[in-house]
């Protein structure tokens, strides 16, 4: 197993979790209850599991490795990515901080749930698609073979000692959960 393929099947779990979060979107925007703690759960899984451990795969191992064997980083495919990890990492804020008035009672609030929550599903279908793609697979032959098996060691530091040990089982219950609550 590659550890691009490791990446690839942690965009599937992102991926309910999107169809999770537009299906609330739309929920909301007809006028249909939807909890507000369901799009802080959802903040939480992108934070904890998306960015937090995904993410920091990508950015503090795959990226880097990439690097080192002459891809740019801070421009052409690697840049773009790392450009929007920051953009979803701003639409996930504005999904919180919307979510978290919408709960405190103001209702105002809902119409900036919606947008950063569809912003957000919007952004990440089309950036896995890319990386999935374009990227994994350019990374696939721009680091050498026989050092495959850093980058998966790379990746288990991330799971192991970085985010910790049950953190990812912990998000994959989590994307469960917010799956059974919208179905």
């Amino acid at each position: 197993m590659q550890a691009t393929d490791i990446l690839s099947s942690e965009h599937r779990v992102i991926e309910r979790v999107i169809s999770a979060i537009e299906a609330g979107a739309e929920r909301l925007e007809a006028g249909e209850p939807v909890r507000p703690g369901f799009f802080l759960d959802a903040a939480q899984f992108i934070k904890g599991f998306a960015d937090g451990c995904h993410h920091r795969k990508e950015e503090g191992v795959l990226f880097k490795t990439m690097g080192d064997h002459g891809m740019p980083t801070q421009s052409g495919p690697v840049g773009v990515m790392l450009f929007e990890h920051e953009q979803g990492r701003s639409f996930t804020r504005g999904m919180r901080a919307a979510a978290e008035k919408l709960q405190s009672g103001d209702s105002a609030a809902r119409q900036a749930v919606i947008e950063n929550a569809n912003g957000y599903a919007s952004l990440l279908r089309q950036h896995i698609y890319k990386e999935d793609n374009i990227l994994f697979p350019m990374a696939n032959q721009v680091i050498p073979v026989a050092e495959h098996d850093k980058v998966l060691d790379g990746f288990e530091h991330v799971e192991h000692e970085e985010t910790g040990e049950g953190v990812h089982e912990k998000y994959l219950a989590l994307a469960e959960a917010l799956e059974k609550e919208i179905a």
